[in-house]
């Protein structure tokens, strides 16, 4: 095994284990497998119980067709995990398959290429290197896929036999990475779960929803104002973990509340409101950036851009007016514009998005039209006017971001 490959697995092995997110931690796995084998494209299947749930993919051929700053569309679906598909049998075997060509393989194979998706998009899968993600256990976490390796004039060549036990030994470090990511994970959803408890439309679906909308109306927002990509690719990892949590504080407002069928009263509502300084308050003492931006995003999400939001210039351990910042009642004044912090303005537009486009017990799913005309008209009123834009400059993964998060069927 060539040393030098080894000790660059390595680097990229520190870089990915940085990161704490899953979905984030799936898009860096893979932009730096694909890289390192001059892959044309890769995909992810996270293990799911006894199925394989498509995860994550990328495909230079198919991004070079779009238009500048658009990102590939792709829905998820589950593959078992049997001999009949290449990575059904890869989980199932834990079993490296090297393919030269797709459409020639063995037909004493006991798994086949679907080739549904070629046809679609029109594209030519050829070369196939499909690996086992597994952990010191030896328990099948998934399984990470290249197609089509590339020589240095961009011709189709076959994943050579020295690529299978780097990549095995890169899939392996990749795992760690990946155990510790659903890991916290997990840990958030738990806290999620406790939140549902209490209130029925706090659901892992609106939370993931919400989170996913937020990282592309970052993404968007700072390639427009030409920020650094590494910087850009750190605060997507920490703010997909923040943006999960920005109701958790209705964990402290009260059932008859959070359940009420009916219209709140005055008094009511003003309970509810206490959720964004009581998720916040959750986070203090806090020791790293994500509990900074989680505490931010929970505090924030319900300002608004013209001043007429809430909680306002308040300190949320003592329930008080910032110094400086009190109204002629004593109250927190209002934050508007600049004021609200930038995760904060966004989280706003994702959460409303998502709550307009959804069915709740008390109303119907909103028409797509009817949403989109919502969120231009409180363009400058509710929401940051930027962001709105970046809003809309990413759209079509945000619909994709619908299908891959669907709420459970009552």
């Amino acid at each position: 095994m060539d040393i030098e490959k080894v000790e660059l697995i390595a680097q990229v092995s520190l870089d990915i284990n940085e990161l704490k997110d899953l979905d984030i931690l799936l898009e860096r796995i893979l932009t730096h497998v694909r890289r390192f084998f001059h892959a044309d494209a890769g995909s992810i299947y996270l293990k799911q119980e006894d199925k394989l749930k498509f995860s994550h993919t990328q495909n230079d051929t198919l991004q070079e067709r779009l238009e500048p700053g658009k990102k590939l569309v792709y829905n998820t679906f589950n593959v078992p995990i049997n001999n009949d598909s290449i990575a059904g049998y890869v989980a199932k075997n834990k079993k490296v398959v090297n393919i030269t060509d797709v459409y020639k393989m063995d037909s004493s194979k006991p798994f086949t290429f679907g080739s549904d998706f070629d046809r679609l998009s029109d594209y030519r899968t050829c070369s196939m290197l499909t690996v086992p993600m597994t952990n010191q256990r030896g328990e099948v976490l998934g399984v990470m896929q290249m197609i089509n390796a590339q020589d240095d004039q961009g011709h189709i060549i076959p994943f050579s036999n020295s690529d299978e036990a780097l990549v095995q030994h890169f899939a392996a470090n990749a795992a760690l990475a990946l155990e510790r990511a659903q890991m916290t994970r997990d840990i958030i959803m738990r806290m999620i779960s406790m939140a549902e408890l209490r209130d029925p439309k706090e659901t892992g679906a609106h939370v993931n929803r919400v989170a996913a909308y937020s990282v592309e109306i970052y993404e968007a927002w700072a390639v427009k104002k030409g920020i650094a990509e590494d910087e850009i690719e750190r605060q997507k990892d920490i703010l997909r973990m923040a943006a999960m949590l920005h109701d958790v504080g209705k964990v402290a407002i009260s059932d008859m509340i959070l359940k009420k069928p009916a219209r709140l009263t005055s008094d009511e509502y003003e309970m509810m409101k206490c959720h964004s300084y009581l998720g916040a308050r959750l986070f203090r003492n806090a020791r790293s950036e994500f509990d900074d931006m989680a505490a931010e995003v929970a505090l924030t999400h319900h300002d608004k851009w013209n001043g007429k939001g809430y909680p306002g210039h308040i300190d949320p351990l003592t329930e008080k007016s910032i110094p400086g910042f009190e109204g002629p009642d004593g109250k927190p004044v209002p934050k508007k514009g600049e004021e609200i912090p930038l995760f904060g303005r966004i989280v706003a537009v994702a959460d409303v998005y998502d709550a307009l486009c959804s069915r709740r017990s008390y109303k119907k799913a909103w028409s797509e039209e009817r949403v989109l005309e919502e969120i231009r008209n409180c363009s400058g009123t509710h929401f940051d006017p930027e962001v709105v834009e970046a809003f809309f400059s990413c759209l079509d993964v945000l619909r994709s971001i619908v299908k891959r998060y669907p709420d459970e069927p009552d």
